[in-house]
């Protein structure tokens, strides 16, 4: 559990267990012979003060804790459902979202969706203070590939229900993460290659390495109005962009 400074009580995760995300799981032989087990905890909605809490409320924002604990899905490591962002209305782009890890290390699975294909995949590569955003129209999968804990906050918008259901048709994401290397998802046809890049710096949002995330809500809220608008952040087009 997490304490919640706004109200000093505990806060309980939602947790996210095997039978959760088994339809997007690459080890079926695992799942047949494994009880159910809990995967990974989400701790949503946090704040440090009221004034916090009222002023992501007014920008319709929501801070969250993710946790996910070392462990092999048999063959593949331990991953996160994966889901995409509904479009924003009156826009042709999804809503967006930053995360930033804590403790450990992460591997960001981005994915974007046209016309019914996949057309591009990007890797991410994140360690301890990197910020990653997803951009407009990318569904995501956050992977735990190494033997410590994952810990990440992420900042959002708190006006839509994230959209899983395609990543359980597909029964994961474009790639899987196994032990010998990244496998292409065969319940997609033709995929794009894997493309492979490293947390960039953001300077749009004035962060430094040593500034978690949640200090925008402190000191300047406004620029987190991407999660609301990306139609008027065009930089959001261009990360992770082939160079």
């Amino acid at each position: 559990m997490k304490e919640n400074m706004l109200a000093n009580t505990k806060v309980l995760p939602d947790v996210r267990k095997l039978s959760d995300i088994k339809d997007v799981a690459y080890d079926k032989e695992f799942l047949a012979k494994t009880k159910d087990l809990d995967i990974y905890y989400m701790y949503r909605d946090l704040a440090l003060s009221v004034k916090d809490r009222e002023d992501m409320q007014k920008e319709g924002l929501r801070y969250d804790i993710t946790v996910i604990p070392p462990r092999m899905l048999g063959t593949e490591y331990v991953k996160t459902l994966g889901h995409y962002h509904p479009i924003v209305p009156g826009t042709a782009l999804s809503y967006t979202e930053i995360y930033e890890v804590l403790e450990g290390k992460a591997h960001f699975l981005l994915q974007k969706e046209e016309k019914g294909r996949i057309t591009d995949v990007v890797l991410v590569e994140a360690e301890k203070n990197d910020k990653v955003i997803m951009p407009p129209n990318y569904g995501h999968v956050t992977i735990n590939p190494a033997n410590k804990e994952l810990k990440m906050s992420d900042l959002v918008s708190s006006r839509f229900s994230s959209i899983y259901q395609p990543y359980k048709d597909k029964h994961g994401g474009a790639y899987y993460e196994l032990r010998e290397g990244f496998v292409k998802n065969p319940h997609y046809g033709k995929l794009p290659n894997l493309r492979t890049v490293k947390a960039e710096n953001l300077p749009e949002l004035g962060l430094k390495r040593s500034e978690e995330i949640y200090s925008l809500v402190r000191k300047d809220i406004k620029k987190l109005d991407f999660l609301n608008r990306p139609q008027d952040h065009g930089w959001l087009n261009k990360l992770y962009k082939p160079r």
